[in-house]
């Protein structure tokens, strides 16, 4: 079968220079992505390129610690509004950058700076694309002010309100991958609506992944992505938890936890497998990121004590085997379900929806 063809120019008009940028400043922000987002078809790895930017950029104003959640909503709106193209980009990074403390990454400090070629690139896609980057951006950056404003309590409410927060950092990522390869690939868009629930999905169980690896960095910065019902249930306060100090239940609440993540990583495989075969770059792309996240809850699932997130990491080694695998069997939908079937042996799974 020969693949479909785009259903818009063949490579994206960008210069020599202009990708080279996006190669620097996502090399410096994510090695992980660095990696991954160049297995995608010409067309859209540098449209991908640039969205995990502009995500990056609203992660970083979320994150600046010299920034109050006013002064955090402010910078959002305005980057909002430079996407949009309504506002010049460097009044926004001009504003921004002075702000920037030594908390943030120096390859953070540098793509706030360069948010102006960033964002040029941004208005060199198509309107459909653009329209995709600008939706993720701004529901992101609203989830983010909604998300900082400070609680009563250590911790999300409950696995509503934890899935919603999923949905603002990570679901609606999916949700534009997904209408980029709908732009691009008819098959896709045949499927549209059951690909972009499985998408969410998708977000979730990557981010869900992230959360419980990431439970004491985020603890030691002030920070909590735990839903305090599941752990109420097992008699856990998250206002009082400490590494130092594990209660019995916390280990129930954690595995739990990971059994639902492990389940949303279930509907990413069936969301990968609704990638066209002969697309082997965009199911490589989703496959790796699910591989090395099943990898990482087997880890988190067999030492529920862990106290620092390097020891829950997964090695060089996994990460090299899970490229392996996935290269082997991307063709395949039998192969991927029996290799994401042998990754996850042994752990529990709840199936969420859809």
């Amino acid at each position: 079968m020969t693949a479909p063809v785009p259903r818009h120019r063949p490579d994206p008009p960008l210069s020599e220079a202009q990708h080279a940028l996006q190669r620097h400043l996502l090399d410096g922000v994510s090695r992980t992505f660095a990696l991954t987002i160049p297995q995608l078809p010409p067309r859209l790895a540098p449209v991908v390129a640039n969205a995990y930017l502009l995500c990056r950029i609203v992660d970083t104003i979320e994150d600046e610690p010299n920034l109050d959640l006013e002064a955090k909503a402010r910078h959002c709106a305005a980057f909002v509004e430079a996407v949009e193209g309504h506002v010049d980009p460097r009044v926004f990074a001009e504003s921004l950058a002075p702000r920037l403390s030594e908390a943030t990454l120096p390859a953070e400090h540098e793509l706030i700076s360069c948010t102006p070629q960033v964002l040029a690139i941004t208005h060199v896609f198509s309107g459909a694309e653009q329209a995709a980057l600008r939706r993720c951006v701004r529901i992101m950056a609203e989830g983010m002010v909604e998300f900082q404003r400070p609680r009563p309590h250590r911790g999300l409410e409950d696995m509503a309100e934890l899935d919603r927060y999923c949905y603002h950092v990570a679901g609606v990522v999916g949700e534009m991958l997904t209408e980029l390869y709908c732009i691009h690939f008819p098959q896709v868009a045949e499927r549209r609506a059951e690909m972009m629930s499985l998408a969410v999905s998708f977000g979730q169980g990557l981010q869900m992944t992230n959360i419980l690896k990431d439970i004491w960095d985020d603890h030691a910065r002030g920070a909590c992505w735990l839903p305090r019902s599941v752990f109420a249930r097992e008699g856990v306060d998250l206002d009082r938890l400490s590494p130092a100090h594990p209660e019995p239940g916390f280990a129930r609440a954690l595995r739990h936890l990971v059994g639902v993540a492990h389940g949303h990583l279930a509907n990413a495989l069936r969301y990968t497998q609704g990638i066209p075969p002969e697309q082997t770059g965009i199911r490589n792309f989703c496959l790796w990121a699910l591989g090395m996240a099943v990898l990482t809850l087997r880890k988190i699932y067999a030492n529920p004590g862990f106290t620092d997130g390097r020891q829950v990491k997964i090695s060089r080694r996994s990460v090299k085997g899970t490229i392996l695998v996935s290269r082997a069997t991307a063709r395949h939908n039998a192969l991927m379900w029996l290799s994401f079937r042998v990754a996850g042996l042994g752990l529990p799974l709840s199936r969420p929806g859809p």
